[in-house]
């Protein structure tokens, strides 16, 4: 029991580790509002500047914004010409890792209830 415990302890610890940047990414309400944005477009994405518009927000803000949403995996970008265009990342895998790691989480919580 303590050491199913333990495995349980290094398992979370483990995926806080390998999903900071996206916690870190989706903890922000900007961003949030962004994501939020975007998953009202399909694949082919929004510019900056729709983004910027629909979330009532400045270019460089967003800019800023949708770099760490990069960086952390859960938005790509498309290049066509010039153009930029943003859209949420479809990796399966990234999302997985969290949904796993708020189940164990949970997990353990209804196990510290029992």
């Amino acid at each position: 029991m303590k050491d199913d415990c333990q495995q349980r302890i290094e398992k979370i610890t483990q995926g806080f580790q390998d999903c900071q940047k996206v916690l870190t990414a989706i903890g922000d309400e900007t961003r949030q509002v962004i994501i939020l944005v975007l998953l009202q477009s399909d694949l082919s994405g929004k510019r900056v500047g729709q983004i910027a518009k629909e979330a009532h927000l400045s270019r460089p803000s967003v800019s800023h914004h949708l770099q760490i949403l990069k960086e952390a995996g859960i938005v790509n970008m498309n290049r066509v010409g010039t153009r930029n265009y943003y859209y949420m990342s479809g990796n399966e895998e990234r999302w997985k890792e969290i949904v796993d790691l708020v189940e164990l989480v949970y997990e353990s919580v209804l196990h510290i209830k029992k």
